[in-house]
Parts: C-alpha cells; structure tokens; sequence
C-alpha cells in the first residue's frame, strides 16, 4: 500500500513506515539493481545503499513530480551510477599503479634519506625560482648551462654589464636563502 501523499518524508522518523516502504519496494530495487550489476555482493551492497539514500533523501520526494516507485528508481539509479563513477575512479587508480613495483620498508627509507639530501637543492630551486626573470635567466645560463658572462649576455640581448649586475643579483638573493650555498664555480665568474 503507497504511503499517503507526502508521506515519505515521514521515512527517516518512523521506523514502522520505513520498514513497510522497504518491504514494498525491495524486489523491485533488487532486480532494478541487479539487471545493472553481475556480482551478487555489490548487488547487496548497492540495494542496502540506496535503501540508506531513500532515508537521506526521502525529504526531497514531491508527489507532483511523480509516484514513490519512479522517484525510487531515481534513488537507484543515482546510487548504481554513483558506483561506477567510484568504480571507474579506483580503476583508473590502479592502472595508475599497474606495472609498478610497490616499495618495501628498505626502498622507502633510502628514497627518504635521498629527499633529506636533496633538501638544499630544493631551497635553491624555490629561491631560484622567486628570483626576477631577468636574473634567473642570466643565472641558469651561467650556472647551469655552463656559458661564460658574454655568452650569457649575447643569448639574451643584453649587454654584458648588465648581465654581470643580474648574476650578482642572484647570488646575493641566493646567499640569503638558509642552507643554501652557491656552488663555488658561479662564485669564480665574474
């Protein structure tokens, strides 16, 4: 027997209702769920789900909009693909992972001590990276790319003074950074 108009509100609050609507209602959301799922455990699991939703939701039902039982496939229907959203999200997951091997207690402890190591360089890449463009330019060309000051300039467009003004620039800003000392080869060019 369907519950009065607007009687499904009253769900949450009355036990003794709640159980009559899932009495009611059970087959058909079991086969509703099974016709969309092969595995009787999630078939179980998701009938349980959307029973729990019904409790959640059932202050949302309008009679005008339809009876209890479409507006209960709706529920369903929400519920299942829910599912596969959250089923497709852990597979993509796990093919993230797949092909990988996991890490053991010794290979985690020797990333670890390599990420302690790697601590200053970094500090230096974050201070590297707060410096003006300018500046970072003329010290990545220096540094790392291993050019002399009027190599530097020329790849730039610059002249060469002002090109000595940035790379001082840098290393003073890079001095200041905690823990981080310039490596001596950019100290020797001038």
């Amino acid at each position: 027997m369907p519950l009065k108009q607007g009687g499904l509100a009253g769900l949450a609050t009355d036990p003794e209702a709640f159980e009559d609507f899932y009495r009611r209602h059970f087959e058909a959301v079991t086969r509703f769920v099974a016709r969309r799922t092969g595995d009787p455990h999630q078939v179980a699991d998701l009938v349980a789900e959307v029973f729990l939703a019904v409790l959640d939701s059932c202050h949302t039902y309008r009679p005008k909009l339809g009876g209890e039982t479409a507006w209960l496939y709706g529920v369903a229907r929400n519920t299942v693909l829910g599912e596969w959203r959250r089923a497709a999200r852990e597979l993509r997951a796990t093919g993230r992972i797949a092909g990988r091997r996991l890490l053991d207690a010794d290979d985690v402890a020797r990333l670890e001590e390599r990420i302690d190591a790697e601590d200053a360089a970094r500090r230096a890449l974050a201070a590297l990276a707060e410096l003006p463009e300018g500046e970072r330019a003329v010290l990545e060309l220096v540094a790392v790319d291993q050019l002399t000051v009027p190599e530097a300039a020329a790849a730039l467009g610059i002249r060469q003074g002002t090109a000595r003004v940035r790379l001082h620039r840098a290393r003073h800003t890079l001095r200041r950074v905690p823990g981080v000392t310039p490596a001596p080869a950019m100290d020797a060019v001038q």
